[in-house]
């Protein structure tokens, strides 16, 4: 189990992703504009700049939905390989049978 902390960080990183995409994506827009003036880009650049840097969605870490585990995640089931051979043996996933041979 991760540790709380580290969960709720997460959690807060993905709201102000969802908070900021509106504002950074408008200002990647001016700065990669090749048309505008040099100082235009620059002070889009700035603005940029100054925005929180938890704001930006590479700040994102996948994390398991029932353990917080950063590490080994199923993006498709949006679960760590531990907690999915769990569920997998006690059947709780449908389809899927622990193999063995």
């Amino acid at each position: 189990m991760a540790k709380k902390s580290m969960v709720n960080r997460e959690v807060k990183r993905a709201k102000l992703v969802a908070r900021d995409a509106a504002k950074r994506a408008a200002l990647k827009e001016v700065i990669n504009n090749q048309e505008l003036p040099m100082e235009d880009r620059f002070k889009a650049t700035l603005k940029l700049a100054s925005l929180p840097r938890n704001g930006s969605a590479v700040r994102l870490h996948n994390r398991c939905q029932l353990t917080g585990r950063p590490h080994a995640y199923y993006r498709k089931l949006k679960l760590s390989r531990i907690m999915l051979r769990d569920l997998a043996s006690f059947g709780q996933i449908p389809g899927m049978v622990k193999s063995s041979w």
